[in-house]
């Protein structure tokens, strides 16, 4: 399995923006301080130039539109792929009877 990125809270990232704003710490140093990268350090302090607090929450999991995951193809199948999809199914459905008929 991968490895299981750690999530920080909003106050935890807030701690780390304004050790970096107010007190004119550098990157490496706050990093250091917090135990963290100090590439998350400089990530979380442009988010929060850019898009203030918000910029800080947790965005991963978040569905981005109407639907989840990858969107299908809206374009209808061509004979072909109709033809390939309807000649698998017929195989499937004729072995699922050789298998019934095989039980009786």
């Amino acid at each position: 399995m991968g490895k299981q990125r750690k999530t920080y809270s909003v106050e935890f990232k807030q701690k780390a923006v304004n050790m970096y704003l107010r007190k004119n710490l550098g990157y490496k140093r706050i990093a250091k301080e917090l135990e963290i990268q100090h590439s998350m350090v400089k990530r979380w302090v442009q988010r929060y130039q850019q898009e203030g607090k918000a910029g800080l929450e947790e965005k991963r999991g978040l569905k981005k539109g109407d639907g989840k995951g990858r969107p299908r193809s809206q374009r209808p199948p061509t004979m072909e792929e109709e033809l390939h999809r309807l000649r698998a199914e017929n195989e499937y459905l004729k072995k699922l009877w050789e298998l019934e008929r095989g039980r009786d």
